[in-house]
């Protein structure tokens, strides 16, 4: 027997208005997996980066091993970090967020790092001539002032991330990558399609969000091309 006319799905077309409303709780759960996967993962990664470029910043001596050590991981193909990274975690999410956060450290400590290497040192001098300690100079003058920089590398992470994630459906937490995986073995199109775009959807809203951030926080900027 054909497919009814007006049966998109059981035709297995591309655009299919019926799978968006027989598989809305489905879509919601991966997107809601999806989301949180991004978000610890960049957090986690932040707040691991920050100080490494602090201390590649502050050590000279230690920028080239902190830089060469988070290149070196950016290189690693994703599915040999995640078998790498099996024995410790297992088969479970976080296996994911720990491959995630490897993956952008690259990406935000050569951006933290870049940012407060800009920050003029007559700026520097000035602070400390004002009776700014350490912290106090690296908490309200050079983090502030490098924040254009780390902003414009946690946008990339942030992206790269909500891409990346979609890997993790080879251990079976990967958001919409679960979809996108199950959708190409059986060739279900409008799933492989719907899944892919909510991907796309998701990356700009996060950038779009970073930006606005970024511009709040650096008004000095706004000017500027993001």
């Amino acid at each position: 027997m054909t497919a009814p006319p007006d049966d998109c799905l059981a035709r297995n077309e591309w655009i299919c208005g019926a799978y968006l409303s027989s598989r809305s709780e489905i879509l919601g759960d991966a997107v809601l997996q999806h989301l949180q996967l991004t978000l610890v993962s960049v957090v986690i990664g932040l707040l691991l980066a920050v100080p490494l470029a602090v201390a590649a910043r502050r050590w000279r001596w230690a920028a080239g091993p902190v830089l060469g050590v988070t290149t070196i991981l950016y290189t690693i193909p994703s599915l040999a970090m995640f078998s790498l990274l099996l024995p410790v975690y297992g088969l479970s999410a976080s296996i994911v967020i720990a491959g995630l956060v490897l993956y952008s450290l690259t990406l935000l400590v050569r951006n933290i790092l870049a940012g407060l290497r800009a920050v003029p040192e007559d700026t520097r001098q000035a602070a400390r001539g004002m009776g700014y300690g350490p912290v106090r100079l690296l908490l309200t003058v050079e983090l502030p002032l490098a924040l254009p920089a780390a902003m414009a590398g946690l946008r990339i992470a942030t992206v790269s991330a909500v891409s990346l994630v979609t890997i993790g459906a080879i251990v079976g937490y990967g958001g919409l990558g679960n979809l996108i995986y199950s959708g190409m073995n059986t060739y279900f199109k409008s799933q492989v399609l719907t899944a892919s775009v909510l991907c796309v959807v998701i990356a700009v809203a996060a950038d779009l969000l970073l930006l606005g951030i970024q511009r709040v926080l650096t008004p000095w900027t706004r000017g500027q091309a993001a």
